[in-house]
């Protein structure tokens, strides 16, 4: 098996507290709410990953 299919296979899988994956990412409070409007308390870390918006930190 090719080890890229693995590894998006794995991601596909886990799941994530919103909270703690908008801690780990630094994610404001408003976009924590919103994660947690679409798919509640936890999600697949491929969801996450694919609709967490981050703002830029600079400005």
């Amino acid at each position: 098996m090719d080890k890229t299919k693995t590894n998006a296979a794995i991601l596909s899988q886990e799941l994530w507290s919103v909270f703690d994956f908008a801690r780990r990412y630094r994610l404001e409070k408003r976009e924590e709410n919103r994660l947690l409007m679409l798919f509640g308390p936890y999600a697949s870390a491929h969801e996450l990953l694919t609709n967490a918006r981050r703002h830029s930190l600079i400005s």
